[in-house]
């Protein structure tokens, strides 16, 4: 038996649960390999396809676990620090708000299929306040038709994947190298995306300073909050006189924006 295949066959639970864990904590660490190979050892005999489901969907649920009861305990802050943390652009989280406010608890079922979203739903299950009971049962479900799905591509293609590792683990430290490389240039764009949206919305942005000096000294500006019906709920108090508009109906609304005075958007 080759080495590397041992090396999986020995330590596959324990790599499993770890990569798991770590992608549903938001790390840019991508869990379907792990998931895709621990299925190809079952199907081989090596690992079982029972203790697989039990160790993944445990994994996901110790993670959301966690972002559920900060998510209950300190309301949507948890989502302002999603955004800080994630390398995905702030429009991510807002997505899975839209998806959570259309479909409710029942989002979780899919949420781990979407990549960067599925890190938000737990928390926004807790913002909502939904029971532990059935948060516990959606996400339960969700996660294991997200386990079973990929590790069951494994196990169908058992063979074409061992035969890929054995080619692959030929190259040793050179394997080594390449996914390290691959993984950190995957990271430093996805850095690199997010740096050049946010310094785009700096080149546009002004303070809440400026703005109550512009209002304070009667200067005819129109505002648009744009916040999410979530945030609104949250903090439902806002700027005198801003017009709620959200982001998703500026297009069909766009003939209530003025074109002679300066406009003033703002969010969460």
């Amino acid at each position: 038996m080759n080495d590397p295949i041992q090396f999986l066959t020995t330590y596959g639970y324990m790599l499993l649960f770890s990569g798991v864990l770590i992608e549903q904590i938001g790390l840019p660490v991508p869990a379907l390999p792990f998931l895709l190979a621990a299925g190809a050892l079952a199907g081989s005999g090596k690992l079982s396809f029972a203790l697989i489901m039990i160790v993944a969907v445990g994994a996901a649920l110790l993670s959301d676990l966690a972002w559920f009861e900060l998510g209950r305990r300190r309301g949507s802050s948890v989502l302002n620090l999603l955004c800080r943390i994630s390398l995905e652009p702030d429009s991510c989280v807002r997505r899975t708000e839209n998806l959570f406010l259309r479909y409710g608890v029942g989002s979780l079922l899919v949420a781990k299929f979407i990549p960067g979203l599925s890190t938000v739903a737990p928390p926004l299950a807790g913002i909502f306040h939904i029971g532990v009971r059935r948060f516990l049962a959606y996400d339960t479900l969700g996660s294991s038709l997200w386990v079973g799905a990929f590790a069951g591509l494994g196990y169908i293609f058992s063979d074409q994947i061992e035969q890929i590792a054995v080619q692959a683990a030929q190259l040793g430290t050179l394997l080594v190298v390449i996914l390290v490389g691959a993984l950190a240039l995957y990271v430093a764009g996805k850095y690199l995306q997010r740096r050049r949206i946010l310094n785009r919305l700096r080149v546009a942005r002004i303070s809440p300073d400026d703005l109550n000096r512009m209002l304070t000294d009667g200067e005819d500006v129109m505002i648009f909050d744009l916040r999410q019906k979530l945030d609104f709920q949250a903090i439902p108090s806002g700027i005198p006189g801003a017009i709620r508009i959200a982001v998703e109906e500026l297009e069909e609304r766009h003939h209530e924006i003025p074109r002679d005075r300066d406009i003033i958007l703002y969010c969460s």
